[in-house]
């Protein structure tokens, strides 16, 4: 049995009709050319699946029993069975359908939405409750479909403004270094001495240059985790060597600006599989957030401890304090959040990406708990060792709140 052949109602919406009784098709098809549609006909579940396929309809209208060919289902349910295929093909997902049976089961209802069915009509049926069906169901999918190719869109145009910045920044990279070499040289002197004034403007200007190389390294590895580029190099990590690696680190900056900081490690605390120069860039950027953003000495508590997916690492501090409406948005790019209090900060914006991405690309997640004017302490949980992750077949909307920071635990 195979598909018949459409109705020639040009440029009207076209209906896939598949029923394998003639009388019921002929009353369909007679309603549909009423109604202004055209209609494709298939009298068995096979001939339905491929007419989906070849003619995609802007909608479907099966019965719920039909023979079922080579499905592997009663005839009795083969409706149902079409239905489930129209639906898990990409091609053909968004087709809305509607089951027309003279049963009314109520079990029939619950396998029809199970299937994915959009609408249901019992035998006999009234054709304008069959027009206000169909016209209903168009309009949502031509909603759908519009909101798919904006969507399509978006993604092309941040694609074509990522791969932009990317040249734009690659290509900065190797003047910039020159530049810093040249600063360097003349710093030490092999150029000839500069006066105090001299000396403290090229220190002042190298200090700006290797700014700019560090914003341009940050945005360039965000870009290779992001697509998951950057190659893991995981090694055993015991959690409280680690902490207390980060604390010794940062000790001659905490004295410069006053600020303590402990280390607690519980004895559940596990020894993990992990990219350690990634972790500990993590922690360290937790930390000099901290540092930077509080108005005077900070205190600070770097812990570990067991968690029931592998561990959990926090990092509490005193400081200020994130607002409730930012403890969300501040992982996403280019994102800065200016608490009350603090003081203003120089910032690219992509030290908390960085974070999030490192962790996520371990099969981590990293969040934040937070008052203002009590301090805050960022969570982050990572599994015994990294965690394969599927490449990602697009871009994430900028706009999109990272799924990593809006589940607590």
């Amino acid at each position: 049995m195979t598909a018949g052949p459409a109705q020639d109602v040009a440029g009207a919406p076209l209906i896939l009709v598949a029923d394998d009784a003639e009388a019921n098709i002929e009353l369909l098809i007679d309603q549909l050319a009423g109604l202004g549609f055209r209609a494709v006909v298939a009298r068995d579940a096979p001939s339905a699946i491929a007419a989906a396929l070849e003619h995609r309809p802007a909608l479907a209208i099966l019965d719920v029993s039909m023979p079922a060919g080579d499905l592997g289902v009663p005839d009795r349910d083969a409706g149902f069975e079409v239905c489930r295929r129209i639906k898990r093909d990409p091609r053909t997902a968004r087709i809305p359908v509607v089951f027309v049976t003279a049963l009314s089961d109520t079990s029939d209802r619950v396998k029809a939405i199970e299937a994915g069915g959009d609408d249901f009509l019992n035998k006999p049926y009234h054709r304008l409750v069959l027009n206000a069906r169909i016209q209903s169901l168009l309009k949502l999918k031509g909603a759908t479909d519009a909101l798919e190719e904006s969507l399509k869109r978006l993604r092309e145009m941040q694609k074509v403004r990522d791969d932009l910045m990317k040249m734009i920044v690659h290509d900065l990279k190797a003047p910039l270094t020159s530049i810093l070499a040249t600063l360097e040289m003349m710093r030490d002197g092999d150029f000839g001495e500069f006066t105090d004034r001299q000396a403290r403007a090229l220190n002042d200007a190298e200090g700006k240059a290797e700014d700019l190389l560090g914003l341009i390294e940050d945005l360039l590895e965000v870009a290779r985790i992001e697509e998951r580029t950057l190659p893991l190099q995981p090694e055993q990590i015991a959690p409280a060597a680690l902490l207390s690696e980060i604390v010794y680190d940062w000790q001659l900056r905490f004295k410069q600006e006053g600020a303590t900081a402990g280390v607690e490690v519980a004895d559940d605390a596990p020894v993990i599989t992990a990219d350690k120069a990634l972790i500990k860039r993590v922690l360290s950027n937790l930390v000099q957030n901290a540092v930077n953003h509080s108005p005077g000495p900070v205190t600070l508590k770097l812990a570990a401890r067991g968690d029931p997916k592998g561990i959990l690492f926090t990092v509490s501090d005193n400081g200020p304090g994130i607002p409730a409406a930012y403890q969300e948005i501040i992982f996403r790019k280019f994102e800065q959040v200016q608490a009350q209090h603090a003081p203003r900060v120089r910032s690219s914006g992509l030290g908390l990406t960085f974070c999030r991405l490192a962790v996520e690309s371990h099969g981590g997640r990293i969040w934040v708990t937070s008052t203002e004017g009590e301090g805050s302490t960022f969570y982050i949980q990572l599994p015994p060792e990294p965690v394969a992750l599927p490449k990602p077949t697009g871009r994430t909307s900028e706009f999109a709140v990272p799924p990593s920071v809006n589940r607590l635990p």
